[in-house]
Protein backbone atom coordinates (compact mmCIF):
# COMPACT_ATOMS: atom_id res chain seq x y z
CA UNK A 1 0.00 0.00 0.00
CA UNK A 2 0.98 3.35 -0.61
CA UNK A 3 2.34 5.54 2.57
CA UNK A 4 -0.62 8.11 1.38
CA UNK A 5 -3.50 6.22 1.63
CA UNK A 6 -2.27 4.71 5.06
CA UNK A 7 -2.46 8.08 6.42
CA UNK A 8 -5.74 8.78 4.29
CA UNK A 9 -6.79 5.43 6.37
CA UNK A 10 -5.44 6.50 9.38
CA UNK A 11 -7.33 10.10 9.23
CA UNK A 12 -10.74 8.54 8.76
CA UNK A 13 -10.45 6.21 11.27
CA UNK A 14 -9.49 8.63 13.96
CA UNK A 15 -12.46 10.83 12.60
CA UNK A 16 -14.58 7.51 13.42
CA UNK A 17 -13.55 7.01 16.88
CA UNK A 18 -13.98 10.76 17.86
CA UNK A 19 -17.51 10.65 16.35
CA UNK A 20 -18.21 7.42 18.27
CA UNK A 21 -16.68 8.72 21.21
CA UNK A 22 -17.62 12.28 21.54
CA UNK A 23 -20.12 13.80 19.58
CA UNK A 24 -22.68 10.83 19.19
CA UNK A 25 -23.04 10.74 22.87
CA UNK A 26 -22.94 14.03 23.74
CA UNK A 27 -26.14 14.42 20.73
CA UNK A 28 -27.90 11.61 22.29
CA UNK A 29 -27.89 13.26 26.12
CA UNK A 30 -28.77 16.50 24.37
CA UNK A 31 -31.90 14.46 22.95
CA UNK A 32 -32.57 13.14 26.11
CA UNK A 33 -32.97 16.54 27.64
CA UNK A 34 -34.69 18.34 24.80
CA UNK A 35 -37.44 15.54 25.53
CA UNK A 36 -37.42 16.12 29.30
CA UNK A 37 -38.23 19.82 28.28
CA UNK A 38 -40.68 18.98 25.80
CA UNK A 39 -42.44 16.78 28.23
CA UNK A 40 -42.75 19.05 31.34
CA UNK A 41 -46.08 19.21 33.03
CA UNK A 42 -48.04 21.14 36.20
CA UNK A 43 -46.82 19.94 39.56
CA UNK A 44 -43.48 18.52 38.12
CA UNK A 45 -40.28 19.27 41.07
CA UNK A 46 -37.53 20.82 38.82
CA UNK A 47 -34.00 22.04 39.08
CA UNK A 48 -32.65 24.88 37.28
CA UNK A 49 -29.09 25.64 35.59
CA UNK A 50 -29.00 28.15 38.60
CA UNK A 51 -30.00 25.61 41.13
CA UNK A 52 -33.15 27.02 41.79
CA UNK A 53 -35.46 24.14 42.73
CA UNK A 54 -39.11 24.70 42.69
CA UNK A 55 -42.58 23.43 41.41
CA UNK A 56 -44.10 24.04 38.03
CA UNK A 57 -47.28 26.03 38.43
CA UNK A 58 -47.90 26.78 34.68
CA UNK A 59 -46.54 25.72 31.27
CA UNK A 60 -46.92 27.83 28.52
CA UNK A 61 -45.15 27.60 25.21
CA UNK A 62 -41.80 28.52 25.61
CA UNK A 63 -41.74 29.32 29.39
CA UNK A 64 -42.57 27.83 32.69
CA UNK A 65 -44.00 29.42 35.88
CA UNK A 66 -42.27 27.52 38.89
CA UNK A 67 -43.41 28.22 42.70
CA UNK A 68 -40.51 28.59 45.14
CA UNK A 69 -39.61 28.55 48.74
CA UNK A 70 -41.85 28.79 51.96
CA UNK A 71 -43.79 31.65 50.57
CA UNK A 72 -44.92 30.34 47.30
CA UNK A 73 -42.86 32.99 45.36
CA UNK A 74 -43.62 32.87 41.78
CA UNK A 75 -41.82 33.65 38.81
CA UNK A 76 -41.51 33.11 35.06
CA UNK A 77 -38.57 30.94 33.69
CA UNK A 78 -37.55 29.96 29.67
CA UNK A 79 -37.96 26.05 29.29
CA UNK A 80 -34.37 25.91 28.50
CA UNK A 81 -33.19 26.85 31.89
CA UNK A 82 -34.65 23.62 33.40
CA UNK A 83 -31.79 21.79 33.99
CA UNK A 84 -33.21 18.53 35.60
CA UNK A 85 -36.56 16.74 37.25
CA UNK A 86 -36.09 16.75 40.98
CA UNK A 87 -36.94 13.33 41.97
CA UNK A 88 -36.03 13.58 45.10
CA UNK A 89 -33.81 10.55 45.44
CA UNK A 90 -30.53 12.78 47.26
CA UNK A 91 -32.89 13.44 50.04
CA UNK A 92 -33.91 9.27 50.30
CA UNK A 93 -29.96 8.57 50.79
CA UNK A 94 -29.66 11.12 53.40
CA UNK A 95 -32.28 9.79 55.65
CA UNK A 96 -30.91 6.08 55.10
CA UNK A 97 -27.95 7.24 56.15
CA UNK A 98 -29.20 9.10 58.80
CA UNK A 99 -31.42 5.73 60.10
CA UNK A 100 -28.38 3.59 60.18
CA UNK A 101 -26.49 6.04 62.43
CA UNK A 102 -29.65 5.79 64.67
CA UNK A 103 -28.99 1.97 64.92
CA UNK A 104 -25.90 2.10 66.04
CA UNK A 105 -25.04 0.62 69.00
CA UNK A 106 -23.46 2.20 71.87
CA UNK A 107 -22.19 0.46 75.25
CA UNK A 108 -24.13 -0.23 78.18
CA UNK A 109 -21.94 2.09 80.04
CA UNK A 110 -22.74 4.89 77.59
CA UNK A 111 -26.51 4.59 77.70
CA UNK A 112 -26.09 4.54 81.92
CA UNK A 113 -23.92 7.76 81.68
CA UNK A 114 -26.74 9.11 79.25
CA UNK A 115 -29.38 8.39 81.73
CA UNK A 116 -27.28 9.69 84.61
CA UNK A 117 -27.02 13.25 82.47
CA UNK A 118 -30.63 13.33 81.96
CA UNK A 119 -31.55 13.01 85.35
CA UNK A 120 -28.93 15.36 86.45
CA UNK A 121 -30.55 18.06 83.77
CA UNK A 122 -33.64 17.29 85.01
CA UNK A 123 -33.14 17.90 88.64
CA UNK A 124 -30.78 21.80 87.41
CA UNK A 125 -34.37 22.77 85.32
CA UNK A 126 -36.63 22.11 88.32
CA UNK A 127 -37.39 24.96 90.07
CA UNK A 128 -36.31 25.30 93.90
CA UNK A 129 -38.21 24.17 96.86
CA UNK A 130 -39.90 26.42 98.58
CA UNK A 131 -39.99 24.83 101.89
CA UNK A 132 -36.00 25.29 102.19
CA UNK A 133 -36.62 28.81 101.67
CA UNK A 134 -38.63 29.49 104.23
CA UNK A 135 -36.60 27.89 107.02
CA UNK A 136 -33.87 29.86 106.11
CA UNK A 137 -35.48 32.86 107.20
Amino acid sequence: MNPNTIQIIMIVVLFAVMYFLLIRPQKKQEKEISNMRANLKVGDDIVTIGGICGKIVRVKENRLTIQVGADKTKFDIEKWAVSRLDDGKKDSAVKTSKDEEEKKVTPKRMKKLGKKDEAEKAEEAAPAPTEAVAEEK
